[in-house]
Order: C-alpha cells, then sequence, then structure tokens
C-alpha cells in the first residue's frame, strides 16, 4: 500500500528514519517539526509540517496541511525521568499531552478520511517499558502504556473498515535520546544513589542499543501487513524477553528488568 504518509517528530532519530523509509517506498510523505526551517538535516523527499503537540489549534492546522493521509506514525514526544514522588505536575500533564493526548487528537482528525476511504494504517511508537516498568520513569512508562491502550482498544472500532491501528515497541536505541530526557530529581534526594545507578544504566543500554534504521524496519512491517497485529517490538532481545514475561510471573519479569538496570 502506498499513499500520503504523516510522521510527526521527522526531523531527527526513530521519525526521520520512518520518513526516509517511506520515501524510499513509495509515499508522498510530509514530516513535523515544530519549526520546519530550522531542521538540520532535513530528509529528503519529505514535505516538513509545523506541529506543537501542546497546541490544538496545531495540531488542527496540520492535519488540515497534510490532507488526506493514509499512514499516519505518531512518532513525536518526550522522554522523561524521575523519582515518582519528585515529578512535578505540570511536567506529567505536559508529558500526557505530547506523548498522549497529542497523538490521540491527530488521530482523530485523520481516522474519519481512511474510515470513508475503507484503507488505513496508524501507527503509535511507544516503547518496550510499557511492556516491562522500570523504576525512575513511572511517568514515560505509564504515558507509553496509556498510548498503547488507546490502540488496543481502538483498533477493533476501525478494522471493519480496513483500517489497521497498531503499537511498535522499541526498546533500547542508539538515537541521542539520553541527551534530551527531561529529568526531575532532587539534589538531595534520598532516592538519588539508586536513581544515578539506573540512569547511568540506561545511558549505556541507549548508547548500544539499535539504530533508528530497524525500528523504521519494524514501523513499515506494520505500515504494510495485510493484517498487522496489535503489538510489534523491536530492539534488547525483544523475542527472548517477550517469551520470559509469558513464561514467568511478573514480578519475576520486573527484578529481571530492575536488574538489567543495576537496580535490587
Amino acid at each position: 500500500m502506498t499513499g500520503t504518509a504523516l510522521v510527526t517528530g521527522a526531523s531527527s532519530g526513530i521519525g526521520a528514519a520512518v520518513a526516509a523509509a517511506l520515501v524510499r517506498r513509495g509515499y508522498t510523505v510530509y514530516g513535523t517539526s515544530r519549526n520546519p526551517r530550522k531542521v538540520d538535516s532535513p530528509v529528503p523527499g519529505v514535505t516538513y509540517l509545523p506541529l506543537d503537540l501542546s497546541d490544538e489549534a496545531s495540531i488542527e492546522a496540520c492535519a488540515a496541511a497534510a490532507g488526506e493521509v493514509d499512514v499516519l506514525v505518531n512518532n513525536a514526544g518526550e522522554s522523561q525521568s524521575g523519582p515518582f514522588e519528585e515529578l512535578p505536575m505540570d511536567a506529567v500533564r505536559r508529558l500526557f499531552q505530547l506523548n498522549v493526548f497529542g497523538a490521540v487528537r491527530l488521530s482523530q482528525l485523520v481516522l474519519p478520511g481512511m474510515r470513508a476511504r475503507r484503507r488505513g494504517r496508524v501507527v503509535m511508537v511507544g516503547s518496550m517499558l510499557a511492556s516491562f516498568p522500570l523504576a525512575y520513569r513511572s511517568s514515560y512508562v505509564a504515558s507509553k502504556a496509556a498510548i498503547k491502550g488507546f490502540a488496543n482498544a481502538a483498533r477493533r472500532e476501525y478494522a471493519p473498515y480496513g483500517v489497521g491501528i497498531t503499537t511498535v515497541e522499541p526498546g533500547s536505541i542508539a538515537t541521542g535520546i539520553s541527551e534530551r530526557r527531561t529529568q526531575y530529581v532532587a539534589a538531595d534526594s534520598p532516592f538519588r544513589p539508586a536513581y544515578d545507578t539506573m540512569l547511568a544504566a540506561l545511558n549505556r543500554n541507549e548508547a548500544h542499543g539499535i539504530s533508528a534504521d530497524k525500528v523504521a524496519a519494524k514501523v513499515l512491517v506494520a505500515v504494510e501487513a495485510a493484517r498487522p497485529r496489535p503489538l510489534y517490538a523491536v530492539g534488547s532481545n525483544a523475542p527472548l524477553v517477550f517469551a520470559l514475561r509469558r513464561m514467568l510471573p511478573r514480578a519475576a519479569s520486573e527484578r529481571m528488568v530492575a536488574r538489567r538496570h543495576g537496580l535490587k
């Protein structure tokens, strides 16, 4: 299937890789950025549209500018860390607006056209942390679990119309995201030693993670599958760890994730 694709957060990382992959497959591709004029390395063949997921009017303007969209990849968002009790509520609200509500609203705006044409794909780029929660990443974990929940439930509403809604969960990715992550932890926090241990392991795992191109390849599988699965996972030994998750008690899988990040 080809047509028109809209990829949010396409100025770098996973979004840029997905946009490039879709261009190679023959799609007309729109990518979004907060400020398209400041995209450092525009993807050849991609038309950039402004999008601020915290602004309802910007979301509506982006959908209108893209027009009839056959593929929507909701990739843009924020990575956030911090001890649960130290997360400022305004930061949590911003995270959910960017990672969840903005993606939901954009999907709502393009799905009626897909339904009317009886074809289309919506891909939510989530995180394996939604399936394997990690301490000190509660807000991020919750936002990615929320977007997967929307996709899992809504997919059955749209399947009769030939529209597929699915989630791609990457594991550790080497995209430099550790440098852009927002952090909320007090200098004298009682959680500081454990938090720093987790963060060091997280950054190390991401530095040795898979490439954005490998995630893009998995997104392309989800887009072009005749009957997309509810969930596609990639990176961090996904086939093995998901198999272990099915076999092990939930507490055991949570301990496994904690130990991988230096926590007891």
